[in-house]
């Protein structure tokens, strides 16, 4: 017949469960070898008039951010060619892919991606414009700009899986333009990357009540998305805004985001809110995801 657990013992016993419970929780939280940081950034184009706030005054801090906090990925928005070049000496680790959205070059704002030349093969990229046509610097529907997605398929040297990254920047004046580029972007995924994995960052210029967040929320009959905000298994980390306009966050302005296909895990989600003295790196805040790519 066994002995009655003595009150010390049960105690000790009691404790080591809950230790390891404890330890599985947070094991299971955490992301594995073989993750990607994948931020997204509208860096502000460099605009003079800006003052404190103008590119010169701003490039090192958008360099430190992308730095610090590890991205792997980075879909920046708005950003001008010469700025792109200032990112390049800062950032010697990244590469960059994308062209100009007013004539397909070198001319206007890039939607472009930023990757770790070392970790990441890139093996194809190119450029679409969120119009009726497809034709080069077009606007499309009620646009009041010529808007585009810059995407790159690349291998990951350190999982060797396969994955596309697809980056935007909607505009910030066509209700109906948004919504239809969300339908065409979910159109273009299913038709450069069949059943693959894919990742879709932006500043996508609408909140959660828009057609725009609720078209490409909805996906299609083969396609089905995540906001990466909602599908971390760590929750969100920040507050519930991401643009700041140079002054302070506008409660309720979430517009930026990280979408992933569904099948994607997502370890963390945040806003990121750096300041230096008061002064933000640009107009929005990056966000961040941490994903494994199945």
């Amino acid at each position: 017949m066994l002995k009655p657990l003595k009150f010390r013992q049960l105690y000790s016993v009691l404790f080591l469960l809950i230790a390891a419970a404890f330890i599985t929780d947070s094991a299971a939280a955490q992301a594995p070898k073989g993750s990607l940081r994948v931020m997204t950034f509208n860096i502000r184009y460099d605009e003079p008039r800006d003052g404190v706030n103008a590119w010169p005054n701003r490039k090192q801090k958008v360099a430190d951010v992308i730095r610090f906090h590890k991205a792997d990925l980075v879909g920046v928005q708005e950003a001008l060619l010469s700025q792109l070049r200032d990112l390049e000496k800062l950032l010697p680790d990244l590469a960059w892919c994308g062209v100009g959205r007013t004539d397909g070059k070198e001319s206007g704002e890039y939607s472009a991606i930023l990757y770790k030349k070392l970790r990441f093969q890139l093996i194809q990229t190119d450029t679409f414009w969120l119009n009726e046509t497809g034709k080069v610097g077009e606007k499309g529907w009620d646009a009041a700009l010529p808007r585009i997605v810059t995407w790159a398929k690349f291998k990951d040297r350190v999982s060797g899986k396969t994955f596309v990254h697809f980056n935007t920047h909607f505009d910030h004046v066509g209700e109906k333009a948004r919504a239809e580029s969300s339908s065409l972007i979910l159109k273009k995924a299913g038709e450069i990357h069949g059943k693959g994995p894919f990742v879709v960052t932006g500043d996508f210029n609408v909140t959660q009540d828009s057609g725009a967040y609720k078209t490409i929320m909805a996906g299609t009959s083969v396609i089905k998305v995540a906001d990466t905000r909602y599908a971390s298994i760590n929750g969100h980390f920040g507050g519930n805004s991401t643009f700041n306009a140079f002054k302070e966050l506008e409660p309720g302005r979430t517009i930026d985001y990280i979408f992933v296909r569904d099948g994607i895990k997502v370890f963390e989600h945040a806003a990121l809110s750096d300041r230096w003295d008061g002064l933000w790196a640009s107009d929005h805040l990056p966000v961040l995801a941490e994903i494994l790519i199945p």
